[in-house]
């Protein structure tokens, strides 16, 4: 065993990241303009800054989240050519920190509570109702229209449930995409969540380095482009905040052959990327 961790930090280094993920909810929540709950950790102050600066100091109306899973910081060093067209339309890279243990329910829970998993209660791999408020609490309670868009049976589909949230919960990736771009052009919700898993998916069964894998990780930032199109056309009125916002990392492993949920760097670090679209005319609604 010490032989196997000691060969993961020589691939994957043996930095943290700094700024952890309990921030995000913070930060949906200052572009909007809508009070957080307590115990939500402060906004990213980069994210904010940013902002003011696009939207020459008006408000954020509009925030699409897209969160694919499992992509690791080391995955978009290796393969940064992968991620060039997203870093054009997102240019704001944010290293950040996941938190333990780095699965994908517990890194959710903390990434829209903003606490930490002894805070929110969903400490291991499982999907109970998480108990404690979130940002989507937080925008709903303001009058804003949140939608959550998932496969089914995962973790964005299960432990955000019974909130006053537009709920759009497909049996595979290609119809949540769809409906997503969907919510675009319809143009009703100030917060929309799309999470889709297939990286992760695949980097169990073929090595987060592995053909398909890669694939998805290739159709995940595409996706995401994708998303920033829809948005440029759709939501011209609006200003908008577009973030890239993975969950966790991985690394290789023996059985399977890809894996997550270790305190290690390989897990922990991930890139955010936040693109911000202004604006270009008044909306006539």
């Amino acid at each position: 065993m010490k032989s196997v961790m000691r060969n993961r930090k020589q691939e994957y280094g043996q930095v943290f990241n700094g700024t952890c993920i309990t921030k995000t909810a913070a930060t949906i929540a200052a572009l909007l303009e809508i009070p957080v709950h307590e115990g939500a950790k402060s906004p990213v102050p980069e994210v904010l800054q940013r902002a003011e600066e696009s939207f020459a100091g008006k408000r954020c109306d509009r925030i699409f989240m897209y969160n694919p899973d499992a992509v690791a910081m080391w995955i978009y060093e290796k393969y940064a050519a992968y991620f060039a067209k997203l870093q054009q339309a997102l240019p704001l890279a944010l290293p950040m920190l996941s938190v333990v243990p780095p699965v994908t329910p517990v890194c959710f829970a903390s990434m829209y509570s903003g606490m930490q998993p002894e805070d929110h209660g969903i400490r291991q791999y499982e999907k109970p109702v998480l108990r404690v408020r979130t940002v989507f609490d937080d925008a709903a309670g303001a009058g804003k229209r949140v939608a959550i868009v998932s496969t089914a049976q995962d973790s964005m589909a299960c432990i955000f449930l019974e909130r006053d949230v537009d709920y759009f919960i497909y049996p595979d990736k290609k119809e949540c995409n769809r409906k997503a771009m969907e919510l675009i052009e319809r143009d009703e919700h100030e917060l929309i969540v799309l999470y889709n898993g297939d990286y992760d998916y695949y980097m169990h069964r073929f090595t987060p380095e592995g053909r398909r894998a890669l694939r998805a990780l290739r159709e995940n930032i595409e996706t995401c482009c994708a998303l920033y199109e829809g948005i440029q056309r759709n939501w011209t009125g609006h200003n908008t905040v577009l973030a890239f916002a993975p969950d966790h990392g991985c690394h290789r492993a023996f059985l399977p052959p890809g894996s997550h949920g270790v305190n290690e760097p390989s897990d922990m670090n991930i890139m955010h990327f936040y693109g911000f679209l202004p604006a270009r005319h008044r909306q006539v609604r």
